[in-house]
Formats: structure tokens, sequence, C-alpha cells
């Protein structure tokens, strides 16, 4: 993101709670490039302003209350989930460790980008089982060590059995990948009246 001209103190804090407003994930690095000052001037600006660190902002997002996943475990996720309207729409952060990175590049591996965009896609079906069907992907940009992902998810379209899901996950606000997958829906009722060979049990 480009910086800001630097500006008068009132101006600057003005600017810095609207930033975070529309991006609580915003990092104070990123603030203070922003703002082109120093991160010790974006922490004071922080405490005059009372405006909680990073963490604590995700932690006060993540605690508003929204549905409970019912597809997966909670730790099957990949990614903290912050919003779930089952049905509708989730949002998701992932922060790239040096665990999700090739050493020499410090780029991401794509299967964690995937993954959390994908397992988000299944999050948000409202049923005891979802599966992925297909998925269509687009690259956007590499992502790099330290970077936060925050992967959106809104279900387009759904009938009984499927669900269209379209997933845009960024950094900073800038697009790094997109993807659609369809998603099968079934209950763990219908599921269990089924025979190994898919056909349907006869009644008792």
């Amino acid at each position: 993101m480009p910086a800001i001209a630097r500006l008068a103190k009132r101006e600057r804090q003005s600017r810095l709670v609207q930033t975070l407003t529309d991006n609580p994930f915003t990092t104070d690095e990123d603030l203070a490039e922003l703002f082109d000052v120093s991160i010790q001037t974006i922490r004071l600006d922080r405490l005059e302003l009372g405006i909680p660190e990073l963490r604590e902002r995700i932690k006060s997002v993540a605690e508003r209350s929204f549905d409970t996943v019912k597809s997966l475990g909670i730790d099957e996720v990949i990614g903290e989930i912050i919003d779930l309207q089952l049905d509708a729409q989730a949002i998701s952060v992932l922060e790239i460790k040096e665990e999700h990175v090739f050493a020499r590049t410090q780029i991401a591996r794509g299967h964690y980008i995937f993954a959390q965009a994908n397992s988000l896609a299944v999050a948000v079906i409202d049923a005891d089982v979802a599966l992925t069907a297909t998925a269509r992907i687009r690259f956007i940009r590499p992502v790099r060590l330290g970077e936060k992902l925050v992967a959106k998810a809104t279900v387009r379209s759904q009938d009984r059995e499927s669900c269209k899901v379209r997933v845009e996950t960024k950094v900073q606000g800038e697009p790094v990948f997109t993807a659609t997958f369809r998603v099968y829906r079934m209950s763990e009722a219908k599921d269990a009246k089924k025979r190994p060979d898919g056909r349907e049990n006869a009644p008792s």
C-alpha cells in the first residue's frame, strides 16, 4: 500500500482509526510504512487512542457472535475463523510462518493458501458433512513470510445437494488468490442409510 505524505498528528490519528476500522489486521509495521513514521510513533498513537495491539484486535473480532462450524472440527479449518454465517459467508485469517514457506525463497507454499480457502469453503456449509467436488483456482501473486492472509468465502448459489462457494484471499486488501468451489452437502443420517456399494438400505 502506498505511503501517505506526512500528516499532522491529529490528521494522522484520524486516518489511523479509519485504516484499522477498514482492516483491523494491519500491523504496526505496515502502519508505520503507510504513514511514513516510526513504529514507536504508531504505538504511541494507539495508546493515546485506546486501540489495542494486533493480537488483541484479532481476539476481539474472533469473540464476536457467529455460527458454529458443523461440517468440520474447528481444528481442521486452516486459519483462524473470525466470522461465520452458515450458508452465507465466512472469514478466516492465516499468518504465514516459517513452516509455511520454502526455505530458500521465503515464499508461501501454494497448498497452504489453497487449504485455507478450501477448508473455509467447506466450513461455511450448513451440513453435517460437506465435501469439495470441484475447484477452479487462480494464484495472483506470491505470498511471503510474515504476511497475513485474509480469506472470505461467499456462498453464491445453492440447492439441496450442493453449493457454489467463491473464496477471495487478500493481503492488506490486495488480492493474492481466488477460487470457486462446488461443495456437496450430506447429512450423517442420510449417509448412514447407504450400504458400502452406495445403494439405499431397505427400511426397517
